[in-house]
């Protein structure tokens, strides 16, 4: 007994095993199938063609949700075509049409969107290059050198980060950029230059006062020298400043060669000081030998002890140098005292000065009975307004008369 072949709607399993598939221009073979039931067989390539079916929904679903790419597509659509021009499975491929269909219009919908995007994209991007290069230009006269330059960076780093959009215009604002940060660039390394040449200038300045320092250091003309120094920190305070590192180094050698000069000085003062101590002691004698002359009563007699003690106290000499000041400023007191009691006595001698204050008083003495007339008249004739203008009148005229008489 024959068998039957198994069929469906879209295909048959013939007795030889070819499974055939039913298309709009007849029956196509597909395959045979020798190894099961006729069932199996048919059923094996009705997977075949729903696994491509189920293929092109998760094609179609991943498409809407941005998942998959335009060539990958463009691919699956392009096999499902092959397989229905050459089939190797058994199914509706009107269904398969459809889908490939509802793909290439989907596909054609997120080419319009990505297209969109692009365009989007391009836009913002240029914009944030565009604001990129206004700051740039905006930094590219900064004198603020390390905190633009790391800004610089910082923009060049953001601009490479950017997605290139259209080629003309990033070149023309690369162009900007570059020119901006060119011309910072330039700035800074002027600058660098300039002051490289200006540490350079300051230090050799800088180097002569230490040398000629070092030098002096060793000299025992110890008032020039001292004085010396001074000069050579005026020109130290005048120079202008150089690399921090190489102004201590030359300070510190400036400082030593000072107080190597200083330390000798004093050694050698201190010496001279402690060799005075017995002229302090003598002088000190005189000082109360003078003190004793105040207060002066005899002018001439304090004249003439003061000068024999200041021939006694020079030729003692010099005192130690922290004394000095304070016992000459006691001697200085008592010929003072002299001084002035002698300027004085030539005061109340001055014939001219006498001359000068008997006139003075004559005149105020005539002043004075011219008022006391003036009064007198005033009261015969009872005039009490007169009477007092002419008591004012002889009340200052009496005020200056005696002034006179003390002058005198």
């Amino acid at each position: 007994m024959t068998e039957q072949p198994t069929t469906t709607a879209f295909g048959r399993f013939d007795a030889d095993g070819t499974v055939y598939v039913r298309t709009a221009s007849g029956e196509v073979a597909v395959g045979q199938y020798t190894i099961g039931t006729p069932e199996e067989g048919l059923a094996f390539f009705v997977r075949k063609f729903e696994d491509l079916q189920a293929e092109l929904a998760l094609a179609k679903q991943r498409l809407a949700d941005g998942k998959a790419t335009p060539e990958g597509i463009a691919q699956l659509i392009a096999r499902t075509r092959a397989e229905i021009e050459t089939p190797k499975m058994v199914g509706d491929f009107a269904l398969l049409e459809a889908a490939i269909a509802e793909l290439e219009a989907v596909n054609a919908e997120k080419a319009v969107e990505r297209q969109q995007q692009k365009a989007a994209m391009r836009a913002e991007t240029l914009a944030k290059r565009e604001a990129l290069v206004t700051e740039a230009e905006t930094l590219a006269t900064s004198t603020q050198w390390k905190a633009t330059g790391e800004r610089f960076k910082t923009l060049l780093d953001e601009w490479k980060a950017l997605p290139h959009a259209d080629r003309n215009s990033e070149q023309a604002l690369w162009k900007r950029f570059s020119s901006a940060r060119t011309a910072f660039d330039k700035a800074r390394r002027t600058y660098f230059a300039t002051r490289d040449a200006q540490t350079a200038e300051a230090k050799t300045l800088r180097l002569a006062i230490v040398e000629e320092a070092e030098a002096l250091s060793s000299s025992t003309d110890w008032m020039n020298a001292k004085q010396q120094y001074h000069t050579l920190m005026d020109r130290w305070k005048a120079a202008p400043r150089g690399a921090r590192k190489d102004d201590d180094a030359l300070w510190n050698r400036f400082r030593d060669a000072q107080q190597k000069f200083f330390d000798a000085r004093n050694a050698d003062l201190a010496t001279r000081d402690e060799a005075l101590k017995g002229n302090l002691d003598l002088k000190l004698a005189l000082l109360v030998e003078a003190e004793a002359l105040l207060p002066i009563t005899d002018l001439a007699s304090a004249k003439r002890a003061m000068r024999s003690i200041g021939e006694r106290w020079e030729s003692i000499g010099h005192v130690p140098r922290t004394d000095k000041e304070r016992v000459e400023g006691r001697l200085r007191k008592v010929e003072q005292a002299i001084k002035e009691l002698e300027q004085d006595e030539w005061r109340r001698s001055d014939p001219g000065r006498k001359a000068f204050a008997s006139d003075t008083a004559s005149t105020f003495r005539a002043g004075v009975e011219k008022a006391e007339k003036e009064l007198a008249a005033a009261q015969d004739k009872g005039d009490a307004k007169a009477v007092a203008a002419a008591e004012a009148r002889l009340s200052s005229a009496r005020m200056l008369l005696e002034a006179a008489q003390k002058y005198a």
